[in-house]
């Protein structure tokens, strides 16, 4: 009797035991615990309807900036390829007449980025005698000729001399030298280029339509250059098709094309007279969507943006005009498009 009692109250000792143990909190090595849990909290992040939610103190941080849309009439744009051209009437190339060896002029040969004055003497071109002839025997001729001046035809003097005259090489317009590429002693031929003039501020812009019907409904264009945006003005189109393409020149409005190069490709934003109905954003607030789509965000309340799938126009280098897709009043998102982009 006794000895089951004693079994008994082991058993139970036991039991109490085993239940304190498993009580306790086991702990796992270092390195091997479950990792803490990830609190979304106030983080911005991508709903599952597409939706963004972006609180305040990230959009500060984004510069995330929006403004109302407003409707209005714009002139329809096209985006043409276009380059820097010289106004012809205010530039020039100097070319040799004749075949010689180059020598400096007065003031000695004048270097790219150079003012010149119309008439200034840019070189000297020394021809050669003519053909079997040598310099040196034409200049004895001449001399002969000379003193026999009083028996002598003038106008034979007058060829004698013409035939070892220098020629003068003279600036055609007042402008800067644009290309120079010529030495001392260099021998040239006839109609080879020594030098070209140009005046910066007179430059012209050309652009390439492929449409021909395009150049009668022209009103003006613009360009953008180093973030700003230049007004041009139309001049005419050719009749003659250039690599299938029509050339349409302009000129600008102010002295803002002198710091482009002659030859330059530039974007030409060409404004017609057709008008259409839209809303003015910056060109920045368009991004790409996962599916490719070119979308702008409008922001819904504080801290949620929806995505709007929009159709554009160009408008300039910086701007665009949507005609579908948002409506009167909408908040599109103008700064910081491309960064809540991104948000996953």
């Amino acid at each position: 009797m006794n000895r089951n009692l004693r079994d008994l109250r082991l058993f139970a000792f036991l039991m109490g035991l085993s239940a304190a143990l498993f009580t306790f909190k086991v702990y796992a090595g270092p390195g091997h615990d479950d990792s803490s849990v990830q609190v979304q909290g106030d983080a911005p992040k991508r709903q599952a309807d597409g939706n963004l939610f972006v609180p305040k103190p990230a959009q500060r941080q984004l510069h995330v900036m929006t403004a109302p849309s407003q409707p209005g009439e714009y002139a329809k744009t096209y985006d043409l390829a276009g380059k820097v051209i010289m106004d012809p009437n205010f530039g020039g190339k100097v070319q040799a007449i004749v075949a010689g060896r180059i020598t400096p002029g007065p003031n000695g040969f004048p270097l790219p980025g150079q003012r010149v004055n119309k008439g200034d003497i840019l070189a000297y071109v020394t021809p050669e005698a003519g053909p079997g002839k040598s310099r040196s025997l034409a200049e004895s001729r001449l001399k002969r000729l000379r003193e026999l001046s009083d028996t002598v035809p003038r106008k034979t003097i007058e060829e004698a001399e013409a035939a070892v005259a220098n020629e003068e090489l003279r600036a055609p317009v007042t402008g800067i030298i644009s290309t120079a590429g010529i030495v001392s002693g260099q021998v040239v031929q006839e109609r080879d280029l020594i030098f070209e003039v140009v005046n910066p501020s007179k430059f012209l812009i050309e652009a390439l339509a492929y449409d021909p019907n395009l150049a009668k409904n022209i009103a003006d264009g613009k360009v953008e250059v180093n973030g700003k945006v230049i007004e041009l003005s139309y001049l005419g189109g050719g009749q003659t098709l250039r690599e299938q393409a029509l050339p349409l020149a302009f000129s600008a409005k102010a002295d803002d094309l002198q710091y482009l190069p002659i030859g330059q490709p530039i974007r030409v934003f060409v404004n017609t007279n057709t008008k259409i109905l839209g809303t003015k954003v910056p060109a920045k607030s368009l991004v790409k969507s996962g599916s490719n789509q070119t979308i702008v965000w409008v922001k819904r309340n504080p801290e949620t943006f929806e995505p709007r799938v929009v159709v554009f126009e160009p408008l300039d280098g910086q701007s665009i005009v949507i005609t579908s897709g948002i409506k009167d009043g909408d908040r599109v998102v103008t700064d910081g498009s491309s960064l809540i982009n991104q948000i996953r």
